[in-house]
């Protein structure tokens, strides 16, 4: 044995990174911290430590041992926050199923993760009842009751009720230990071509991205921070890469969570005012529905911080919620990187900076957070100029980015072609280590030579004060291979035509921000635009629609 490389003491505990052991301090120092449910359920963090272990033991009366698999489909609720811990802290298998999939996407999802045990809100009994027939591996259901959800006629055997299933179980649960490389969670990506494709992640994996997202968004001077003052809401769906991660820190941190149920903009501004949310992460579409909503007009924004992903953060909607007093800024990452790989957070002294200047800095794909291996390559993987002009693709390693994708060997060695973690991302870095997504592969617009930005676009577009939403996609054209076109959502009694938009970003070309080919040859107003299930815009389905 080498002198440098000593065994270890026989007694020494060699503390795997589980997911229990994120639970230790909020429940010595932060049990009488609340927990809140749409305003009309609160409980303590000491009632989550007996709900965890309640549940455990249910689950286990079921039949749920190590490795097995056990499905969810809930709104944003405290009961979502019980499963994250109590499914793998027994060594079980989360699956977050995405319920505004269609019902053969969702039963498809279900059969492939191998789901033996489903959690079903009354809400989705029709979904479940429509696809029973389908699915080949769930042998227990259960339900979840609540008052005022209609019950539609159904024959699902549920073996139970989730809240008479924890009132009839002890409110301890030895959870054990185990290899930190188990899987503990499953998801599905909802790209737009192909079946979804399962994500998964190991207790490792999701206790070092809560560690260090904690240490990113503690670690701004000022602003951008999430802090044990806090007060957090997920505005992203529990169902879609952990609610970003932000349930684990919330919980390790021991502040108080606002779950807000199904989301309905009139109800999420209540929430945020009357429980006075301080941070809060979402896609832009939320972020912008939110605004427009009536409710919103009188409600002081000016304590809420939100992180925006999923999409870019366009100049005119940072404006928008800087105008109202939000602290917003942008966060990067994907269903396969856990998911945050970086974060758009201020320097000290940036709040000197103009407003101008403020917009662009949040609105950047930001700075990596620690332990993220980014780079931008070209074909054949090597790195392009750190100059903030060369385009390549982002590539990443990071401890906590997916190893694969379930059952799917093709798709998995694409994914880590390389050695590295393909985001299919296409971006531009400068020197201080900025980086700036400018477009996704499939989305890039190749027009007269030059790839045209259609992130950048829209984002100029969006600074137009009539416009409410903006898409850009490319068409082909004969002469210069693709062409910009922008699909345009006004504002209320904006009244301007094409011609408007246009001008508008011809100026930006004049001044040389932007190339003569990005101004887009064709804008249509439409009444909405197509979105994924999480509230990204749709853009395949705007090509094939608006080609």
């Amino acid at each position: 044995m080498r002198d440098d490389v000593k065994a270890a003491e026989p007694s020494a505990y060699a503390y795997p990174l589980l997911i229990k052991q994120l639970l230790h301090t909020p429940f010595t120092q932060a049990l009488d911290q609340e927990i809140v449910y749409r305003g009309q359920m609160r409980m303590t963090y000491a009632t989550l430590r007996e709900r965890i272990a309640r549940l455990a033991n249910g689950l286990a009366g079921l039949g749920a041992q190590h490795g097995s698999t056990v499905a969810v489909m809930d709104w944003d609720s405290h009961r979502y926050l019980e499963c994250y811990f109590a499914v793998p802290m027994m060594g079980a298998v989360l699956q977050t199923v995405n319920v505004r999939l269609s019902h053969d996407e969702i039963a498809y999802t279900i059969n492939h993760a191998g789901a033996e045990i489903l959690f079903v809100h009354t809400d989705f009994l029709p979904v479940v009842e429509a696809i029973r027939d389908q699915l080949e591996t769930v042998r227990t259901f259960v339900w979840i009751d609540e008052a005022g959800s209609a019950v539609c006629a159904h024959s699902i055997p549920f073996a139970t009720e989730y809240e008479a299933m924890l009132a009839a179980n002890p409110d301890h649960y030895d959870f054990p230990d185990f290899d930190e490389n188990t899987r503990a969670t499953t998801f599905y990506t909802t790209g737009t071509t192909g079946l979804p494709k399962g994500v998964y992640f190991s207790h490792r994996q999701l206790v070092l991205h809560t560690i260090t997202l904690m240490a990113a968004l503690s670690s701004p001077e000022s602003g951008q921070r999430f802090h044990r003052g806090d007060v957090y809401m997920p505005l992203t769906p529990m169902f879609h890469v952990h609610a970003w991660g932000m349930p684990y820190i919330a919980t390790a941190m021991g502040v108080k969570q606002v779950y807000p149920g199904r989301y309905a903009p009139d109800r999420l501004v209540r929430l945020l005012r009357d429980e006075r949310v301080t941070f809060s992460h979402c896609v832009g579409t939320i972020l912008h529905m939110l605004l427009s909503c009536e409710e919103s007009k009188s409600v002081d924004f000016s304590k809420w911080k939100v992180v925006i992903g999923g999409g870019a953060l366009t100049h005119g909607l940072a404006r928008a919620a800087l105008d109202r007093g939000i602290d917003v800024f942008t966060g990067y990452g994907m269903s396969e990187t856990c998911p945050v790989l970086s974060l758009a957070q201020l320097k000290p002294g940036s709040e000197a900076l103009d407003t101008d200047e403020q917009v662009r800095l949040r609105c950047k794909t930001g700075l990596p957070i620690p332990l993220v291996d980014l780079r931008i390559v070209d074909a054949e993987m090597k790195d392009v100029a750190r100059d903030g002009k060369a385009y390549g693709e982002v590539v990443a390693r990071a401890p906590w980015l997916t190893q694969g994708y379930w059952n799917n060997a093709e798709a998995s060695a694409d994914l880590w072609s390389g050695g590295y973690l393909h985001t299919q991302d296409i971006a531009n870095i400068d020197s201080t280590g900025n980086l700036q997504i400018t477009d996704r592969i499939k989305d890039v617009i190749k027009s007269g030579g030059e790839w045209v930005s259609s992130l950048e676009i829209e984002s100029l577009i969006s600074m137009h004060p009539g416009v409410a939403e903006v898409a850009v996609i490319g068409i082909s054209d004969e002469k210069w291979g693709e062409r910009p076109v922008a699909l345009v959502v006004l504002k209320a009694d904006a009244g301007i035509d094409e011609d408007d938009i246009k001008r508008h970003v011809l100026t930006f070309s004049e001044s040389g921000r932007i190339s003569k080919y990005a101004v887009p040859q064709i804008v249509k107003f439409v009444d909405a635009l197509e979105k994924t299930s999480v509230g990204k815009m749709n853009k395949k389905w705007l090509r094939a629609q608006f080609a």
